[in-house]
């Protein structure tokens, strides 16, 4: 990806460019040019999204009741299916029922949404959610 910086104008209505300063303070920007560029990516990332094969990277995260019937199991069983998927995990027990599960996953996305919806499907799931970013186009996977 290049460094180099390209300069160009953007007009925008008065109050438009208020509400914009208001929020890029609040986020604790230091510029415009800063926060014009997340919302660029952010906005072409989400544009890109929507090609299943892409190399995407990011996590999944869950929290569940463990005693829900076998579905700690169950968890763990689809992690030993998607190891190739699956960098690492973390496990933390938030009270006596209730565990967050964090996966960092690494693969196409057409894999992880799969992955993704079947650990969301389980009862006993209360929530799940997939959040990814796409990784260099050289990065190489497995077959």
């Amino acid at each position: 990806m290049s460094k180099e910086l390209t300069r160009f104008g953007v007009a925008m209505p008065a109050d438009l460019v208020k509400k914009f300063d208001h929020y890029i303070a609040k986020k604790g920007y230091s510029n415009r040019s800063e926060a014009l560029r997340d919302l660029v990516r952010r906005s072409v990332l989400e544009s890109e999204q929507s090609d299943i094969n892409k190399v995407v990277a990011g996590t999944i995260v869950i929290i569940y009741d463990h005693h829900y019937s076998n579905l700690a199991k169950k968890i763990m069983n689809l992690q030993h299916d998607y190891y190739k998927e699956i960098i690492s995990t973390m496990h933390i027990h938030l009270n006596h029922s209730q565990c967050l599960e964090i996966l960092v996953v690494r693969g196409k996305q057409k894999k992880l949404q799969e992955l993704h919806e079947i650990v969301e499907a389980q009862k006993g799931v209360s929530y799940s959610e997939l959040s990814v970013t796409f990784v260099d186009d050289e990065v190489e996977l497995e077959s």
